[in-house]
């Protein structure tokens, strides 16, 4: 048998201890940023600072999908224990799995780290749920109006009219349409979700109310929204595929085939890389009340992961949330700042002086509002495209379908409160 002398087993044991210490600690963190887009080159970017700054740290970044995904495969993982340790929610999805116990309580954390005085109130308040954070906002906005300057020029419009109201809106789209639409153009893309969750709030209503809970969805103003939104597409002035796919519909604004787009703020990195100066940023209409919704994400931790992980995830999460990354962030994408210093960073006072329109979201905090996240707001999303396709493609009127959808809501929610 070999023995080992008194020094050099404690040289072994010294060897061994050293290689666990200085042992790379992987985080493995998924979001919805994909690689190649302007969102997924600025979170690359982090992602590569933070590796330099902190070396014994690794993020293993996986793109996932969109919001959607992230939640399906979440609930598909967690019971087969293969759960990530850190994930990018989506500010009304997070709190059926906050609910649940999936997600870490962050509030003592946040509470202790420099970050929490240096984030704005609107930032802090979106990763509230019950009284605790369980998210660390990373990526926040709110919808825009992105307009096509050189089909509106096209169209006969010497400028941009106003597009404040929802008849404004339409009668440009139906001008465009009938001017251009043999060339393959049509007025503007027909609403994804989060436009028609703003164009609901800005027809003075709601899907759920963010404060008492109760559901807005068959409201008088709630269903007219949704009958002025589907007459786009009955009036054919609004493109019919982007009622099943949001995504292609993005794709046909950015190919110059459409004269208007209510997306993200968040898309405000693409849609310039497409269309450069040629695009013109403006407010969501204020057809009776000016209100838009605070979207995005952000980055919450699993109870799951091991303590030293999630030690290593929030110290990510911290770097991510800086002035420094928020800026690479903001320059990059569009997205909103949520840290106070932001704009004081060069890369964020370069893009607030030369990026026109990017400051459109930003001037919308006065009249923005956080969004309901009971655990039954993940499924009335997760159901609303259905509805809405029916209500679009004209198989059901809009007061019918949303009666019944308000219902099975209701319904739901009772069901998860059990």
């Amino acid at each position: 048998m070999l023995k080992l002398s008194a020094f050099a087993l404690a040289g072994a044991i010294s060897f061994v201890s050293s290689v666990a210490f200085a042992a790379d600690t992987t985080v493995e963190f998924w979001h919805s940023f994909a690689d190649g887009k302007s969102n997924g080159v600025a979170l690359s970017e982090i992602i590569s600072n933070f590796e330099a700054a902190n070396p014994d740290i690794h993020i293993d970044a996986q793109y996932i999908g969109n919001y959607n995904d992230i939640v399906a495969k979440l609930q598909a993982a967690i019971p087969a224990h293969r759960a990530p340790d850190a994930v990018i929610m989506e500010v009304t999805r997070y709190g059926l799995f906050a609910d649940r116990g999936v997600l870490d309580d962050l509030s003592g954390r946040l509470a202790s780290d420099s970050l929490s005085s240096d984030l704005f109130g609107f930032a802090r308040e979106v990763g509230v749920y019950q009284g605790k954070n369980y998210i660390i906002p990373f990526n926040s906005s709110t919808p825009v109006l992105y307009v096509n300057k050189d089909i509106f020029a096209k169209a006969g419009y010497s400028e941009i009219p106003p597009l404040k109201t929802f008849d404004e809106i339409k009668a440009a789209a139906t001008r465009i349409t009938e001017t251009l639409g043999g060339d393959g153009v049509m007025g503007m893309t027909s609403p994804g979700q989060f436009a028609r969750w703003g164009l609901i709030m800005s027809n003075d209503s709601d899907l759920i109310d963010s404060k008492t809970g109760d559901v807005l969805i068959d409201s008088p103003n709630t269903v007219e929204a949704y009958e002025w939104m589907s007459s786009l597409i009955k009036d054919k002035v609004a493109s019919p595929d982007g009622v099943t796919d949001e995504a292609s519909d993005k794709q046909f604004f950015l190919s110059g085939h459409a004269g208007m787009m209510m997306n993200s703020t968040g898309d405000y990195g693409d849609v310039k890389k497409a269309l450069g100066d040629n695009v013109e940023v403006l407010p969501m209409p204020c057809n009776k009340v000016c209100a838009v919704p605070i979207g995005g994400a952000g980055i919450g931790i699993l109870a799951s992961a091991d303590p030293a992980v999630k030690d290593a995830a929030y110290k990510f999460i911290s770097f991510a949330a800086s002035p420094q990354s928020n800026a690479i962030w903001f320059a990059g994408t569009g997205y909103m700042p949520i840290n106070k210093k932001t704009a004081a960073e060069p890369r964020a006072a370069a893009a607030l002086a030369n990026e026109d329109g990017i400051n459109v979201a930003i001037n919308q905090l006065d009249f923005a509002r956080g969004r309901p996240r009971p655990p039954v707001v993940t499924w009335m999303r997760a159901n609303e495209y259905d509805v809405w396709q029916a209500i679009a493609l004209g198989t059901k009127d809009a007061d019918t379908a949303l009666s019944d959808f308000a219902e099975r809501t209701r319904e739901e929610a009772r069901r998860l409160s059990n």
